[in-house]
């Protein structure tokens, strides 16, 4: 029997990486897979010989730095010493995962890496990493195929997953009544991230947006989203006193009923424009990691349908520009200047049809698959 290792370090990383798992059962592929993960790996059967939850922080304190290296370290003795692997795939989380990923080559295992790094948006260094410990890149952007090629990387393009995977849009008038929402006005939701550290630096500010967009049109309600891995205890230390209706663990839904979203930004933006809804950007975090960003970014944008697009579709408000005042005015022209709104929605339409019908978890499945048994 073939042994598979998946390391993934974050809640989005275990669904991606619960989805190739489906995809391999599917295949009926005799294979034992273990994994560093979450629920969704769990519920898939995969044995976990860790989870995400002390993988998920930001930041540079020694705390966050020990565990890491910690983890790392027993991940790698394990592999080499004990489970000894066919294939280790490693999905997302790039600072760990190449760090691992150096270790493991030296072993002469085998590494895939399933949604890399994007060198495309900064520290491009990283690709001569990812050329030297890094058997096979399973890249997820069409652009990223001939990136790597230049570099004599093997890669293959399999689509990204939130196209085959994001659920259809919800109905409306149910998700309307299900939570107590007027139907007779717009709705405006906001995603303030899944991190602790996204929540300290964005939450009261977005709260303050809320309240004047609220006080200047009587037509609009509100909704956040609160990210399915963050505790109530650690939303509620953020979000303090509000009459701001929360909703929990439906996020796809949301974006699909909304009128207009304020997000911080991630992949949440990418799913907004799978459903064509208007959205602004709204991020900032510690000053000294924007300058940092801004020392090792190779590209100005950065939401990825703007990225993807090449071009600005959504409002990026970054750092210091992000005030109520100017959120506020973002939101309204989305909603009121009907020019706008429309040109809008029709190049969020754009970008979808940029990105590849590949079911992308299926297609790494069949790569693993192929590899292995080959």
């Amino acid at each position: 029997m073939k042994k598979l290792f998946i390391i993934t370090g974050e809640y989005s990383g275990d669904i991606h990486a619960a989805n190739v798992v489906k995809e391999l059962k599917n295949l009926e592929t005799d294979i034992q897979i273990e994994a560093i993960g979450g629920i969704n790996l769990a519920n898939e059967g995969v044995k976990l010989f860790s989870t995400q939850e002390k993988m998920s922080a930001m930041g540079l304190s020694a705390n966050i730095l020990i565990n890491h290296f910690k983890l790392g370290k027993a991940v790698v003795d394990y592999l080499k010493n004990e489970y000894k692997p066919d294939l280790v795939l490693l999905i997302d989380y790039g600072a760990f995962n190449l760090s691992v990923a150096r270790f493991l080559h030296k072993a002469g295992i085998k590494v895939y890496y399933y949604i890399p790094p994007q060198v495309w948006a900064s520290r491009k260094y990283r690709i001569n990493l990812i050329k030297k410990f890094v058997d096979k890149v399973l890249c997820i952007f069409p652009f990223e195929k001939p990136l790597y090629a230049q570099y004599g990387i093997e890669t293959h393009y399999c689509g990204h997953p939130l196209v085959s995977q994001l659920p259809p849009r919800a109905s409306r008038n149910e998700f309307f009544e299900k939570h107590g929402l007027n139907p007779e006005k717009r709705l405006v939701s906001v995603f303030p991230g899944s991190r602790e550290f996204e929540l300290k630096h964005l939450m009261g500010v977005f709260k303050e947006s809320v309240r004047r967009l609220s006080h200047r049109h009587s037509d609009l309600q509100f909704c956040i989203s609160q990210a399915p891995n963050l505790s109530d205890e650690v939303y509620q230390k953020y979000l303090g006193d509000t009459d701001i209706k929360v909703i929990k663990g439906e996020n796809q839904a949301l974006l699909s009923v909304s009128d207009a979203l304020i997000l911080a930004s991630g992949t949440v933006a990418l799913e907004a424009c799978l459903y064509k809804t208007p959205m602004i950007i709204a991020y900032r975090g510690p000053q000294l990691f924007y300058w940092i960003y801004l020392l090792v970014r190779c590209i100005k944008r950065v939401s990825l349908p703007n990225i993807i697009a090449d071009k600005s579709i959504v409002p990026e408000i970054i750092q210091k520009d992000v005030t109520p005042l100017k959120i506020t005015y973002e939101i309204e022209e989305l909603l009121y200047n009907q020019e706008k709104r429309e040109e809008n929605i029709r190049q969020l339409g754009e970008v979808k049809e940029l990105l590849s019908n590949k079911n992308s978890a299926r297609e790494v499945a069949k790569v693993i698959d192929t590899d292995l048994f080959s």
